[in-house]
């Protein structure tokens, strides 16, 4: 088991990464984080495969649980999906004593997360990520909400949970495309704040497409360190934190322009390699650092140029 903190004073919380912990969960919550009521939100996919069990492990426990649960993918990642958690955790009879439980991928994290901030103008939440991308990334650092048609994330808060519990078993069943994914992000850690990090991916390859235990427990942790360092020294983006969006900017107009066809991570590579592209006319970069990054995100199988029949123009609305 490793444990790590996200420094944020009296808002500081603990991320644990521990292979079997969603196996314990139950205990851990009665013990750590009391409640009146807890509240699973998942994807209808990972409601299926965790979804149900975690909420028969909390009422093992001795705790009352519902769990709601929402149709899967980016589409879904909306306001009136929010309105709809909402109005079914009403019906729930939540609290302000309650605790959701956001279980899933990334799009599950930012929606539970945005409806514990705004039900009863805020409740508190606890993240449980399963896909990759939500296990090195986006369930640590507070950012919660949702699309609208202007745009990916426009409607949205900062709102830390109480804690992140990852267990790297739940990645056994994550489709081989979504494990990719999140590559994209821990590739963009790597070349934002860690060289070394950065060669380890190229260095111990196989493992990580193996799903070494060893290995994917090392870059889940690494990665985490690296997200709680930069969100400790600039919670609400307004300046260090800025550093976490390479690639973001038009990985976003790419994934909003395919009517998010394109997976988020796809889209941060192909982000990644364009913001490399522009650094290196900037006279920021140098080539060999490009010919790097490029070499790599290409031997993790994602992409490094916008599609062929993407429109462009379409993009450029996005940005």
């Amino acid at each position: 088991m490793s444990k790590l903190e996200v420094g944020l004073g009296e808002r500081s919380y603990p991320i644990t990464i521990e292979q079997g912990c969603l196996n314990r969960i139950g205990t851990d919550l009665r013990s750590a984080y009391p409640a009146s009521r807890y509240c699973i939100i998942a994807d209808d996919n990972v409601a299926e495969l965790y979804g149900m069990r975690l909420q028969q492990e909390i009422e093992l426990a001795g705790m009352a649980c519902d769990l709601l649960d929402f149709p899967h993918g980016e589409a879904h990642k909306n306001l009136a999906t929010v309105a709809s958690l909402l109005s079914r955790a009403a019906q729930k009879r939540l609290d302000r004593k309650s605790l959701i439980i956001a279980l899933g991928g990334g799009v599950s994290g930012d929606i539970a997360g945005f409806v514990a901030a705004t039900y009863m103008r805020g409740i508190p939440f606890v993240q449980i990520p399963t896909s990759l991308l939500a296990q090195v990334d986006s369930s640590v650092g507070g950012k919660t909400g949702v699309d609208i048609p202007e745009g990916k994330n426009l409607v949205g808060s900062f709102y830390q949970p109480e804690a992140v519990y990852i267990d790297s078993d739940v990645l056994n069943t994550l489709p081989g495309k979504e494990y990719i994914n999140g590559m994209a992000e821990v590739i963009k850690h790597g070349i934002i704040r860690d060289a070394d990090y950065f060669q380890m991916l190229d260095q111990k390859f196989d493992q990580v497409m193996a799903l070494d235990p060893g290995v994917l427990a090392e870059l889940i942790y690494v990665s985490c360190k690296i997200k709680s360092a930069v969100v400790a020294e600039d919670e609400k983006e307004s300046n260090t934190r800025r550093i976490l969006n390479f690639g973001h900017t038009i990985g976003h107009a790419v994934e909003a322009a395919s009517d998010f066809q394109i997976l988020h991570g796809f889209a941060v590579a192909i982000g990644m390699v364009a913001c490399a592209r522009i650094s290196v006319l900037k006279g920021i970069l140098g080539n060999d650092k490009l010919a790097a990054i490029i070499s790599m995100i290409k031997r993790y199988g994602l992409p490094t140029e916008v599609p062929e029949d993407l429109d462009r123009n379409r993009i450029k609305s996005y940005l």
